[in-house]
């Protein structure tokens, strides 16, 4: 599970970055319920700000900086100390995409490129915030997906420069073990119920949301998952694949947002 209790290599903060900020945070805010909330403006970037549930920071929100880059989810993971962090990245293959820099004093942050092609950032807090305030309930995080090309490269990256451990299993429903491998990573030192994520390799093709190229996505938590799909589709978006019951897992749908990012819902099977 993942939690606000943030240790090395957990998620700890996620945003997404959007072409247009104001009708991205209406479409969270329908299907999710969150608040927006403006921290600014660029006069150049356009306006940034954060998503709220109940009063609680569950996310973050931008606009589009790269040239040429898809609007996604970016998933930030826990480091003591972000410069440290992108040259491990370096020394293992991987690419500084954002170089570290302090966000207004709220802390640290680098974005990254595993060597697969993954994209994934760190924040190291400052004093005024650590991260996301609520997770794994419903309208949260609850937890983290790499779809990549090459799981054993994947684990041999991430488990350098994170210290995650992993544990195999067949896909859920997959009694005959034919339909892949799916790993579940657990953060360094800890023990099994703080497991924050899994990994899966398949083909490019199949990655066609990101051109081939793996990536990272959010799942979240829903109450309910067929009424949060209806509220996805009613604002826009549309559904990949589900909702569909997955044994020993729960209730889960694909959903892209109007802008093309990818996220996952999801009914846990103990909610």
């Amino acid at each position: 599970m993942i939690t606000t209790d943030f240790v090395h290599g957990s998620p700890c903060w996620l945003d997404i970055g959007a072409p247009d900020v104001p009708a991205t945070a209406r479409f969270y805010g329908s299907v999710f319920g969150w608040e927006f909330q403006s921290w600014g403006s660029d006069p150049e970037a356009g306006e940034y700000g954060g998503f709220r549930l109940d009063g609680k920071g569950v996310g973050g929100i931008g606009p589009l900086t790269e040239k040429g880059a898809r609007s996604a989810w970016m998933i930030y993971f826990k480091t003591d100390d972000a410069d440290a962090t992108a040259q491990a990245v370096e020394r293992q293959g991987g690419t500084v995409r954002v170089p570290p820099f302090d966000a207004n004093g709220w802390g640290r942050m680098a974005q990254f490129t595993d060597p697969q092609g993954g994209q994934f950032a760190v924040w190291q807090a400052g004093q005024q915030t650590t991260g996301m305030e609520v997770a794994d309930q419903p309208g949260s995080l609850c937890w983290t997906e790499l779809y990549t090309t090459d799981a054993a490269g994947a684990k041999a990256f991430y488990g350098g420069l994170f210290g995650w451990t992993t544990q195999d299993m067949p896909m859920p429903g997959d009694e005959e073990g034919t339909g892949g491998t799916y790993s579940l990573i657990t953060p360094a030192g800890q023990p099994e119920e703080r497991m924050h994520g899994g990994l899966m390799q398949l083909p490019a093709k199949d990655l066609s949301v990101n051109g081939g190229r793996p990536y990272w996505h959010p799942v979240f938590a829903t109450a309910d998952c067929d009424a949060t799909v209806a509220k996805v589709t009613e604002n826009g978006g549309s559904v990949q694949m589900g909702p569909e019951d997955a044994e020993g897992v729960g209730r889960l749908a694909v959903c892209i947002d109007p802008n093309g990012a990818d996220f996952v819902v999801l009914k846990p099977s103990e909610m």
